[in-house]
């Protein structure tokens, strides 16, 4: 029964808080705020390991494996609670403190968000302790020993106190749960947003995408990617929930006058179009997380000339609303050409919350963790020297321009393929240069140099295909691009860390 108590207690503590985070303040969820702390405290090879070897799933198996661990803990405690009743009580209540503590050694905390981890950590003590007491509780009924002194069975009352916790606990948590999924009217707030975007005249637009940009008969990826596919990488364990009318932007520091921009302020700039792929700094060699959109926004040089950049500014530092920050360099953002973006549109709609709505930042050219910030808030003009960031203070590069880079995509690793020609395909890319060749061999045999696909623009990917004749045995097919500034892809084989993998890609068929 011991376990039972503490089970229910732990439980009792994670809904109440995550209902009172849903009311007041999402990302303050005890349970949240726990795995945020788990993220942020991470030694970074644990973190690169967890994004290779979940990908996007990575946050959903931290939160689960923060639960089954409070499972576990709710277990032992509840063992050593049957000799020593304390030790139930000090483990819900070190819980509890831990959630306070992870709320306030967060990004920006507030007095508001210790309300939720306050208000589990005193659910959980008083649960524990009254199903405790009610559990050891001994006395006589009018018909024996056993009872509760008014006639009614001990395990009666226990297993009725026990029902109603474990319902409140439901109710408390589901309604936590709608409260957060329904996002304080973010929906109807993009769909808003959507139809304005829409009904907007662009100041330009993107060139169609033709047909002949890509081969997916062949087995390669859509040239755009449908926002459900587009890759998400990011330390957000709680998507920040932000109206578009609610949402403004602080630009400061090192300017001649600073500007607070709104929503309606940016509809009323200049709108441009641009099909822009973007790449993670996390993509290992061969690895998927790089994808394509049309992105609809704001030119973001323009508008920091308009603010007056210090020519001693030679840093952006762009936070978003949960905190993150991200450095970018003040001259590429406002090299010309470079088309730095504002983007409130992404794929014909407003952008995805889980992409940044209402507004993100996208500079072409470099990787996401040094430019492309999502659900933004405040860009501080300043420079490397006075100002670091998230991923510099964990030991990743201060400056990160994409390496040129490709990837094979058909046919698959292990495929078994008939003797004779075989077609080969994938995508390569180096934004903002652009590709001018692939090259693809089998062993250790010469290059074959690849067809491309129709250039979109140099801030794209692009296509290729090529046919190797193969005869009967195991093959290592290897790709190697070249840029526009006739740069061939190295082949030393180098981690993410500190500033993106490199080598040449490579898969393994057996030809029959």
């Amino acid at each position: 029964m011991a376990i039972l108590v503490e089970l229910l207690a732990i439980a009792a503590a994670v809904a109440s808080g995550h209902l009172v985070a849903a009311l007041v303040a999402p990302a303050s969820s005890p349970f949240v705020a726990v795995g945020d702390a788990v993220v942020r405290l991470s030694p970074q090879p644990v973190v690169e390991f967890a994004k290779s070897a979940f990908g996007t799933a990575d946050k959903p198996v931290l939160l689960a494996g923060i639960g089954v661990l409070l499972v576990l803990l709710g277990a032992l405690a509840g063992l050593a609670a049957r000799r020593r009743p304390a030790v139930g009580t000090a483990v819900v209540a070190a819980l509890g403190l831990l959630a306070v503590a992870a709320v306030l050694t967060g990004p920006v905390p507030t007095a508001t968000d210790l309300a939720a981890p306050v208000v589990a950590l005193v659910v959980g003590v008083a649960v524990q302790r009254g199903l405790d007491r009610l559990a050891r509780r001994h006395g006589g009924t009018r018909t024996g020993s056993g009872g509760s002194g008014d006639g009614v069975p001990r395990r009666t009352v226990l297993a009725g106190a026990s029902a109603a916790v474990a319902a409140g606990t439901l109710v408390a948590g589901g309604a936590g749960l709608a409260l957060s999924s329904s996002g304080s009217g973010i929906a109807a707030s993009r769909a808003a947003l959507t139809g304005r975007l829409a009904a907007a005249t662009l100041a330009e637009t993107a060139p169609p995408v033709p047909a002949s940009a890509a081969f997916p008969q062949l087995g390669t990826v859509p040239f755009v990617t449908p926002n459900s596919d587009f890759y998400r990488i990011d330390v957000a364990l709680t998507i920040p929930a932000v109206r578009a009318e609610d949402w403004s932007l602080r630009v400061h520091g090192r300017v001649g006058r600073e500007l607070v921009l709104t929503v309606d302020d940016l509809l009323r700039r200049p709108l441009v179009q641009r099909t822009i792929t973007m790449t993670c700094v996390s993509n290992t060699v061969g690895g998927n997380l790089v994808s394509t959109a049309d992105f609809v926004g704001v030119e973001l040089a323009p508008l920091l000339l308009e603010a007056g950049v210090d020519p001693s500014a030679d840093q952006i530092v762009s936070t978003s609303r949960d905190g993150w920050t991200a450095g970018t360099p003040t001259a590429t953002v406002l090299e010309p050409g470079r088309g730095a973006l504002l983007a409130l549109g992404m794929n014909g709609e407003a952008l995805p919350v889980e992409h940044g709505f209402p507004v993100r930042m996208v500079v072409p050219g470099l990787y996401g963790y040094v430019s492309a910030t999502k659900w933004l808030a405040d860009i501080e003009l300043t420079t490397f020297a006075e100002r670091s960031v998230y991923w510099r203070d964990r030991g990743w590069a201060e400056r990160a321009p994409i390496k040129t880079q490709c990837r094979i995509d058909a046919p698959v690793g292990f495929s078994k393929l008939p003797a004779g020609r075989v077609q080969v395909a994938g995508v390569a890319w180096a934004q903002p240069v652009g590709i001018t060749a692939v090259e693809v061999r089998a062993d250790d045999g010469p290059w074959v140099r690849a067809e491309l696909a129709t250039e979109v623009n140099p801030n794209t990917w692009r296509m290729w295909r090529a046919e190797l004749d193969l005869s009967p045995g195991s093959h290592t097919l290897t790709a190697r691009a070249t840029d526009r500034r006739g740069l061939v892809q190295t082949d030393v084989r180098v981690d993410p860390i500190p500033d993106g993998a490199t080598g040449w890609p490579s898969t393994i068929v057996t030809v029959v």
